[in-house]
């Protein structure tokens, strides 16, 4: 379902609208009958991690685990 909004009803009614936003409404805001803004729902999909998928895809070579020069440990102080 959408509902349409002003600006006015906008203001004086935003947590209310959010709550809609929330159960899945969209809320349109309009000037002078004319729609210019919309707040939606946002369905974020995350993708499920898999454990060694970047595998082969680099190299770490043995320089990456020497210490660091003297200058550079005091810089991180």
């Amino acid at each position: 379902m959408t509902i349409f909004v002003t600006i006015e009803e906008m203001a004086a009614s935003l947590s209310k609208l959010i709550d809609a936003v929330k159960d899945g409404q969209q809320v349109v805001i309009v000037d002078q009958n004319v729609p210019f803004a919309a707040l939606h729902p946002v369905h974020l999909k995350r993708a499920k991690r898999e454990f060694g998928a970047l595998k082969g895809q680099f190299h770490v070579g043995p320089e990456f685990f020497e210490p660091l020069p003297d200058d550079e440990l005091a810089a991180w102080e």
